[in-house]
This record gives structure tokens, C-alpha cells and sequence, in this order.
């Protein structure tokens, strides 16, 4: 099947020039040293952030007109499906930025951020799902949501980029070793199977599944202790295999998740983790690393950091959040603000052939915010986020998007798809060992 079609709406280069006062104003805040920030609103998603800096009015040289010129940088990102697409296809949306000097959030009571000016850039997305298209870039007077006027100037850059992806859905928990569908609209066709299972640490030992030799090893770990067996989960793994019966990923518990002493809980000092594996030269061989910990305070989050693995370089970190333990989220693998433009893939691929596509087609797919990652990796723009559900909620069935140019056979999706159900059972492993673990998942 071919890909589900996505637009990613992409702001950035911002920076603001307003005339400088000659004196402080009465809260003692000079308006060319305060803090200024933005809010970057777009119908039908939360609201997003971002720190902007500032030009001194009168400036001359290249820095000054054109702010980019030294740096380029990514302050929001909006990813759109083809649902947002059709229902913005009668009225485009307008993305709305206000901006503030100060800093967020109330002070004694009192809104710390004061308005400077507002603006508002209409986006046509029409053409978008085919081609990148730049909604503005450069300097624009902002109004001040009063008097419809001001002497401040924004610069910032919008533009749209078609960012198609494939789609797969779980058709069940991970550890009830369900079907994976590609999904494309209300079509969905099977692509792999999953197997969940325990593996002790003498099966660890013994197979090929072990961590590269240029990082830390923590296989020592899983040594058993009778007194420990109460307080750690260790050993869960998930096979992915295609449609032949071919495995072709693993997601391996190789560090035990051990609540952390005097508590009932896996701290981030002592975060349990995963080895992603896919195939190689009649082995297994580590693709990625994933660390999942409880974090503390009133949040109660569900911390992660995930590293791709590399036999000639040393790990490098393409995720490190949270999710909310109560509600869920995303997992996602985002290096846009890193990269710069890559050329992305639009041909069909069928999963369950294992072969490439035999040709690619450039689309400017990336972005023009930042630059390159080091040559060894390849990930570049948006890589792959995956639904989670939280411990509280319904049972949880991810679906996962992958991007296109990330994907030229069965076992990159694979990869990405072991990945998805790892994060999936760490938000159980992470559970408090005060709580009970679902049937599926004891030993």
C-alpha cells in the first residue's frame, strides 16, 4: 500500500526588533534586556512555545536583515494528517503568534509576560501535500492587539512540506502477541505478526543478543537474586516477524527494571532498557537503545531516552521525554531541529516482498531549519512516533508512523515497530511494585 499522506507545518528563524526605550519602564524591566517569548497557536492543536531573540533597532550588517544568515533554528513544529488536511480544505487555517517580553507565567499573582504585538500568517495548503511551499519569510510589523499598530518587527519563516508516512496499527496489546496492519485510511492489510515472551538470563548470556562491545554492558545485572525476584520485571521480549514466518526485529529487556532501594519504584538513576535488533550477516545485531524510568514529583511521568547504535561510533541520543503515567501520550523521534534537507522517497513498498523500492524521487521532504547530523547517522526531519496509553486507560493497541525515507524494507519497519511495543511494556515495567502486573506479563 502506499503511504498516508501528512504536511508538517514548520516555523522558524524567529527573531524580533522593537525600538529601545531610554529609560526602563515603571517595573524596572528594560525592554532590549528582558526575556521575550512566543505563543504559536494553530486551530485544532496545543499550543507551543518559543524563546525569541532579539535584534537591536538600527543594526546594520547582514545578521541584522536577515537574521538567519549565521543560524537557522526550529521554534514549532505542526504535523497535520489527512484528516486536519480535508478539514481545513474550506476555510485555511491562519497560524496566529503573539509575542511577550517577560517571562511566562504569573509573578505574586500577577501576569509577568507583558503583549508586544501579534501576527497572523494565513496558510493555503492546497499544494502542500505535494510540494514544500514558504507561507512568509522575513521581517512583518506586528500589531498590538489594540491599537492595530507597532513599531515592533518579527521575523520568522513558515513553510509546508509534505511529509508522507506509513501508518501501522497493533490489533492488540503487545504482550498478547497480536497482528500489526499497515493501515491507509479505513484499509488496513497485515504486515507482521508479534511474539511476546521471557527470556532468563542464561538465554541472554548465551545468544548474540548481547550490547555492542564499545558501550557499557549491563548484562551483569540480570544475575538472579531471590531477594530481588519481588522487585524487578526482566526478561520480556518481543519477536516481529513478516508474513513468511520470518523473524525480522526484536525488542529485548537486556537491564532488568529494579525499584530503586527503600522505594517501590524504577528510578532514573537505575532505568531498566531494551535492546532494539534486526537482522545481519546470519546474527542479531543492536540497531537502538531504550532506557525507560519512573520520574518523581508531582507530574509522575514516564522517562525515556532512546540512542541508535552504531559499530563505528558511539551511541547518539535521538529521544530523551516523558510521557504522562496517567494519560499516555507519543513516543517520538523528531531531529528536525537538527538537520537540514534530505531528499525523501515516494514510491509504494510492499512489506511483505522484503525487497527495496527500485527507485527514489527527491520531494525537498526535511527541513531548512539546522544543520546536518554527523555522517553516520541517517535519520534525518521526522522519524517515527508511536501512541501509549497510560496505566489507567484502556487497553492499549499503538499505532505507529514511520516516515517514508526511513523506510526502504521490511526490517527498517520492523525496527521501528519493536521499538513501539518496547516504549508500549515500559510504561508496565515502570509501574509502581506496589501495583500488580497484568496476567500477561508474570512470569
Amino acid at each position: 500500500m502506499d503511504p498516508c499522506p501528512f504536511v508538517r507545518i514548520l516555523i522558524g528563524d524567529l527573531a524580533l526588533k522593537f525600538p529601545v526605550a531610554s529609560k526602563p519602564s515603571f517595573s524596572g524591566v528594560h525592554p532590549s534586556t528582558s526575556p521575550c517569548f512566543c505563543k504559536i497557536k494553530l486551530k485544532n492543536f496545543p499550543i507551543q512555545f518559543a524563546t525569541i531573540p532579539l535584534v537591536p533597532q538600527g543594526s546594520s550588517g547582514s545578521s541584522a536583515t536577515n537574521p538567519d544568515a549565521n543560524s537557522h533554528s526550529l521554534a514549532a513544529c505542526f504535523n497535520l494528517d489527512k484528516t486536519h488536511i480535508e478539514s481545513f480544505a474550506g476555510k485555511p487555517p491562519v497560524l496566529k503568534i503573539s509575542v511577550y517580553t517577560g517571562r511566562r507565567g504569573n509573578s505574586c499573582g500577577l501576569n509577568a509576560a507583558k503583549l508586544v504585538g501579534k501576527v497572523s500568517v494565513p496558510l493555503d495548503l492546497r499544494s502542500a501535500e505535494s510540494r514544500p511551499h514558504v507561507f512568509q519569510n522575513g521581517w512583518v510589523a506586528m500589531g498590538d492587539g489594540k491599537k492595530g499598530s507597532s513599531s515592533s518587527q518579527l521575523h520568522l519563516c513558515v513553510r509546508a512540506e509534505p511529509d508522507p508516512r506509513f501508518v501501522f496499527r497493533f490489533d492488540g496489546e503487545p504482550e498478547c502477541s497480536p497482528q500489526v496492519f499497515q493501515v491507509q485510511g479505513n484499509v488496513k492489510q497485515p504486515v507482521f505478526t508479534c511474539k511476546f515472551g521471557f527470556r532468563s538470563s542464561s538465554d541472554l548470556k548465551n545468544s548474540s543478543i548481547s550490547e555492542p562491545s564499545t558501550s557499557r554492558s549491563w548484562l551483569p545485572s540480570l544475575k538472579s537474586h531471590k531477594d530481588h525476584n519481588a522487585k524487578e520485571r526482566k526478561g520480556w521480549s518481543i519477536t516481529i516477524h513478516d508474513l513468511s514466518g520470518s523473524p525480522v526485529a526484536v525488542a529485548s529487556m537486556v537491564t532488568p527494571f529494579v525499584a530503586s532501594p527503600g522505594s517501590d519504584r524504577v528510578s532514573r538513576s537505575n532505568p531498566g532498557a531494551w535492546l532494539i535488533l534486526r537482522p545481519g550477516e546470519g546474527t542479531w545485531k543492536p540497531w537502538g537503545r531504550l532506557e525507560a524510568w519512573r520520574e518523581r514529583g508531582g507530574s509522575d511521568s514516564i522517562g525515556y531516552k532512546f540512542e541508535l547504535q552504531s559499530d563505528t561510533a558511539t551511541p547518539a541520543t535521538l529521544a530523551c521525554s516523558s510521557v504522562s503515567a496517567t494519560t499516555g501520550g507519543k513516543f517520538t523521534i523528531d531531529v528536525t531541529a537538527s538537520v537540514s534537507p534530505v531528499n525523501s522517497p515516494h514510491s509504494s513498498f510492499d512489506f511483505g516482498s522484503g525487497s527495496r523500492p527500485g527507485s527514489r524521487s527527491g520531494s525537498g521532504s526535511g527541513s531548512d531549519f539546522g544543520f546536518a547530523l554527523p555522517a553516520q547517522l541517517s535519520y534525518r526531519g521526522f522519524v517515527m512516533s508511536s501512541t501509549v496509553e497510560g496505566l489507567g486507560g484502556q487497553r492499549s493497541k499503538p499505532e505507529v508512523e514511520v516516515g517514508v525515507q526511513h523506510v526502504t524494507c521490511a526490517e527498517d519497519a520492523a525496527a521501528f515497530v519493536a521499538l513501539a511495543a518496547a516504549m508500549d511494556l515500559s510504561m508496565d515495567a515502570c509501574r509502581l511494585f506496589s501495583q500488580k502486573l497484568p496476567k500477561e506479563l508474570r512470569q
